[in-house]
């Protein structure tokens, strides 16, 4: 690797890792929100929210890396344009393609990124954090509940409280079990506490009533109580074992899945592989977009605002081409090997215009030898 070739590496790769950062923290704290709302009103411990947050932020770099990727070579190429460093690189004899080289280091350190991210980081954080939001759900259910609004636990399983106090207390509390509707079940309480043991939570309930209707007789049996425990464990009908979606699954998994799955369901495991490894490619056709759009032609003085704004605009019909087709991919499976079309046709056209460096834009630009005269 040449000095030339580092000191171009060296600045996307700085300017890749600052966006990469900045990008992920802000759509992962507003992602977080829900998750501070647990602990704030809910009662969930410090660590638990920072785990689950620490599983959600993969799917943040898996998004923003290869655009974090445009935008350094888009900045650094500009960069260097401006301040006439890559005239003097021109000049020195360096063609396009050998300008190029450090973008293709870059593109294939990004490419191994998410390559490692889809292949085995994605679906275990997916499935950790899905399988801790299905405890959370079914264990700590004091934390899902919120004041003034009727939540509904399990199928035929209702909780209502009044509010809280500033102990985690209930103030106002109505269950309404249903599960049997032969003898549907009512507990009202003036207080209440919500206990999470090793066997699930508990209600501990102050001063209240236990009715029971029984239709057929239509009598209402009332056992009024000072203290009430119920398990709210024994209560719950949720299914031991989870159904792990596509997002939680491994490409063996998806591409060739155990068991008998509804044609809907396999296609979309299908699609969630293909996608897997589209997204990895797509680094490829980003960092070649400002390249194409910037190092063919010759140095203009007016600056180069034309080719930085078309950069701009190829990539978003590549983001938006690239969603369209996956979207009727979908819908229809005949159409999948068109999303590679889609994911490697910008690469594709930019090696082609950096191995012709006399294709022009449209723009009209001095000579080369004129610029070297200065």
């Amino acid at each position: 690797m040449t000095g030339l070739t580092r000191y171009i590496l060296r600045q996307c790769f700085g300017i890749t890792i600052f966006v990469t950062a900045a990008l992920s923290a802000a759509v992962w704290m507003a992602q977080s929100l829900p998750l501070i709302d647990l602990i704030v009103n809910r009662g969930l411990s410090l660590d638990v929210f920072l785990y689950l947050a620490a599983l959600i932020l993969p799917k943040f770099i898996d998004i923003v890396l290869p655009i974090a990727i445009f935008i350094a070579v888009l900045l650094t190429f500009n960069r260097l344009t401006a301040e006439s460093e890559l005239v003097v690189m021109r000049a020195a004899g360096l063609s396009p393609m050998a300008l190029a080289r450090p973008v293709l280091i870059l593109a294939a350190i990004g490419f191994s990124i998410l390559m490692s991210l889809s292949l085995y980081v994605l679906p275990v954080t997916s499935r950790a954090f899905k399988d801790l939001q299905f405890e959370i759900r079914n264990r700590f259910v004091s934390s899902l509940i919120q004041e003034g609004t009727f939540t509904t636990i399990s199928d035929k399983l209702t909780i209502y409280i009044r509010n809280r106090d500033a102990n985690g207390d209930v103030t106002g509390l109505l269950i309404n079990d249903n599960r049997d509707p032969q003898r549907p079940i009512t507990i009202l309480a003036e207080r209440a506490a919500f206990v999470d043991t090793a066997g699930g939570t508990r209600i501990i309930m102050v001063n209240g009533d236990r009715q029971q209707l029984d239709p057929q007789t239509r009598k209402l049996s009332v056992l009024t109580f000072e203290r009430y425990t119920l398990d709210l464990g024994s209560l719950q009908d949720a299914p031991v074992v989870r159904f792990r979606g596509a997002q939680e699954r491994f490409m063996g998994e998806l591409l060739f899945p155990s068991g008998q799955f509804d044609p809907l369901i396999r296609h979309s495991f299908v699609m969630e592989a293909h996608e897997r490894m589209l997204v990895p490619l797509s680094v490829l056709g980003f960092s070649f977009i400002p390249l194409a759009c910037l190092l063919p032609g010759e140095f203009s003085r007016r600056g180069q605002v034309k080719r930085v704004i078309a950069a701009i605009l190829a990539a978003f019909v590549f983001e938006a081409a690239s969603l369209g087709v996956n979207d009727l991919a979908a819908r229809f499976g005949q159409a999948i090997p068109l999303m590679y079309v889609v994911d490697l046709l910008p690469f594709a056209v930019g090696l082609t215009m950096l191995m012709h460096r006399g294709l022009r834009f449209g723009f009209r630009w001095p000579a080369l030898a004129a610029a070297r005269a200065h």
